[in-house]
């Protein structure tokens, strides 16, 4: 509600510089040499993204088109990561090398908590620690994947505002607000990984309980 309250409040603010976040984008991966990534504009609200398989920044309308401090921000931390990925930093190398495990870990979890419910007698054929000890080890990877997500966003968001800072793309003063909007959205990872941690926590716990 914050994030959404802070990009709403900063949407309203137009850019100084009159650039929209496609420009923006443009001009940020001209200035660090990236020619081989494609901006383009997706469907929805807040869901801009680097992809890293296809090299797209993906932003959505009210960013793409938009030329407020809250477009210029997001526009340049997802311009961020693409910088990242061509300069082949390791955060972010570690976190796409962890994708496949999160899914299958994912999917894993949704199937057994399934059968869990429904489907109890099949559960019983295993022991309870066995089960639990798989349901660990899933959320162990889903777990290290929102840990290691924040450094990637964090630092994406300071390649964004140092550009920002060094084109004199947004004044201090919008350089300021641009800071709060992604301070912001790297929250929203935060909290995600304290809540991962936290599951991860509790099943050790039932695990230890178990054992006793």
């Amino acid at each position: 509600m914050q994030l959404r309250s802070k990009f709403k409040t900063y949407g309203a603010i137009g850019l100084e510089a009159g650039l929209s976040g496609a420009e923006i984008a443009e001009r940020m991966l001209h200035s660090h040499g990236i020619r081989d990534v494609k901006i383009q504009s997706v469907p929805g609200k807040l869901t801009d993204h680097y992809n890293p398989l296809d090299k797209t920044v993906n932003l959505s309308p009210e960013v793409y088109e938009g030329r407020s401090i809250s477009a210029a921000a997001v526009a340049a931390h997802e311009c961020g990561h693409a910088v990242q990925h061509a300069t082949a930093y390791q955060w972010l190398q570690l976190r796409s090398a962890l994708v496949p495990a999160v899914n299958f870990a994912n999917r894993g979890l949704g199937i057994l908590f399934m059968v869990m419910l429904f489907g109890s007698f099949a559960v019983k054929m295993f022991p309870m620690e066995t089960v639990l000890w798989t349901i660990i080890i899933l959320q162990g990877a889903i777990t290290l994947f929102t840990v290691v997500t924040l450094p990637v966003e964090y630092d994406a968001s300071r390649r964004a505002l140092v550009w920002l800072k060094q084109t004199r793309t947004a004044t201090v003063a919008e350089q300021d607000k641009a800071q709060d909007a992604l301070k912001w959205a790297a929250n929203t990872y935060l909290v995600a990984a304290l809540a991962s941690v936290t599951q991860l926590a509790h099943y050790v716990m039932m695990l230890l309980g178990n054992r006793d």
